[in-house]
């Protein structure tokens, strides 16, 4: 994958949509635009919340109230390239960096609309953890094989 930096620059640079293997579609709302006209920052790790959660949920990996085992985060970063603004549908894209034995790292791309490359994306670090204890533990063999479809 794209690492999204030049080779004689630091500096990261948007993704393309080839760039990600799952894709959400998440609403700005007026209450995310700040008195500059645009999507305040804040909001870009919400929409990483979003997206990440939202595709636990939907592939059996996460019941937010009764799981036994959940997932924190640990790290997350941002890189911005062009305002997100209201009201405007974002295309939250994720893929799988990396799958430990008890953490994800997930690569997040955040789309205005239909546009081809990032308006920013970032990493968010899961660590799957036992509810109570808030201890890392395994992520089990189901949960393992769907998370996995999102490392090719």
């Amino acid at each position: 994958m794209n690492s999204g930096t030049h080779p004689q620059s630091a500096r990261p640079t948007p993704l393309k949509r080839e760039d990600f293997i799952a894709f959400m579609e998440i609403p700005t709302r007026w209450m995310d635009v700040d008195i500059y006209g645009h999507v305040n920052n804040v909001q870009y790790l919400s929409f990483f919340d979003t997206a990440v959660n939202g595709w636990y949920v939907a592939n059996d990996i996460l019941d937010p109230a009764n799981s036994s085992e959940i997932f924190l985060v640990v790290e997350t970063g941002c890189h911005y390239f062009s305002e997100l603004t209201f009201p405007t549908s974002v295309t939250a894209g994720l893929k799988i960096e990396k799958l430990g034995s008890s953490s994800v790292i997930f690569r997040i791309g955040l789309f205005s609309a239909d546009d081809p490359e990032t308006a920013a994306h970032g990493r968010f670090v899961h660590v799957h953890v036992d509810r109570i204890s808030r201890r890392p533990t395994p992520i089990p063999e189901q949960k393992r094989k769907a998370l996995t479809s999102l490392t090719a």
